[in-house]
């Protein structure tokens, strides 16, 4: 006899007995996502500051005091953060408080560009935008020649998938076939990157030198010579020089070489002294105005 669902008691006690494993199963399966994202996250802030309300309030005031004062707490605030982020890129050729400046910047950056109303935490606005500002630098400022910045990003995807294949091959090291197949370029741009990376060295005038007592790098470096202007100035006269009548040459040459005054030059020409002062600036007028006209 077939049976109506009236006739079927353990449907009710099926469900009330459900296990709690196999609930908690299904509870995952209806909702994936939340925990991985979780887990994921890449920037925590367990120490960010509540902001929310100082950022509605700066989005309806118009510029004036109370805006700018709202504005630097809010910066204040965030610093923290910023700086944490710039540590990251320590032992890279830039000193740290400098890192923490430019981070610092690109929170400032961050806080006049966010906008509450789209519904982001700060916190998943502000770290690209720190991060990217602080890769920025490094790319524009510590090149030691003006690289195109093309060449400077194959560089930096090239070193990353070299990186990640050299923990993954054991004895060798990755061919340019697998760095170009890992990074998803061709290997051209591989051979460029890795060119762009043997070439990228820089080092911080600070930096003491190994064994060297305290002595930094820039101990090591000369100052620039005055005397080298001279040299070039005395190549360029030379010829012209030979071209001047004797009287005026040999005036010259006590006067410029010899370090004679212009008494001593007179008593020894057989002349004035006033006529002497008279030669020599008629004599280096009349060179200056040649060598400034080639």
């Amino acid at each position: 006899m077939r049976r109506t669902p009236d006739s079927h008691p353990a449907g009710p006690a099926r469900t009330r007995k459900r296990p709690a494993a196999a609930t908690a199963t299904a509870t995952a399966a209806r909702h994936p996502a939340r925990p991985h994202r979780a887990r994921r996250t890449s920037h925590p802030h367990d120490d960010a500051p509540d902001t929310t309300d100082a950022f509605r309030r700066i989005a309806t005031l118009p510029d004036g005091p109370e805006r700018d004062r709202l504005r630097k707490e809010v910066v204040a605030a965030w610093i923290p953060m910023a700086e944490r982020l710039a540590t990251r890129f320590r032992n890279r050729g830039e000193a740290v408080e400098d890192l923490k400046q430019v981070a610092a910047l690109g929170l400032v950056k961050a806080v006049d560009r966010y906008d509450p109303e789209r519904g982001t935490a700060f916190a998943s606005f502000a770290v690209p935008t720190v991060v990217g500002e602080v890769k920025r630098h490094f790319r524009d400022h510590l090149w030691g020649l003006h690289v195109p910045r093309r060449v400077q990003e194959l560089r930096n995807r090239v070193r990353t998938a070299r990186n990640d294949l050299t923990q993954s091959i054991d004895g060798r090291g990755p061919t340019v076939a697998e760095i170009a197949e890992h990074a998803g370029l061709s290997e051209e741009e591989v051979l460029l990157g890795l060119e762009a990376i043997d070439s990228f060295s820089t080092m911080s005038l600070d930096a003491e030198l190994p064994g060297s007592d305290g002595y930094t790098l820039v101990d090591t470096l000369g100052l620039p010579d005055p005397g080298m202007d001279a040299v070039v100035d005395r190549e360029s006269v030379k010829p012209r020089l030979r071209q001047l009548p004797e009287r005026e040459r040999t005036i010259l040459y006590l006067r410029f070489f010899d370090d004679m005054t212009q008494s001593q030059i007179a008593r020894i020409m057989g002349i004035s002294q006033m006529h002497v002062s008279r030669l020599i600036n008629r004599t280096c007028a009349r060179l200056r105005a040649e060598i400034l006209a080639e």
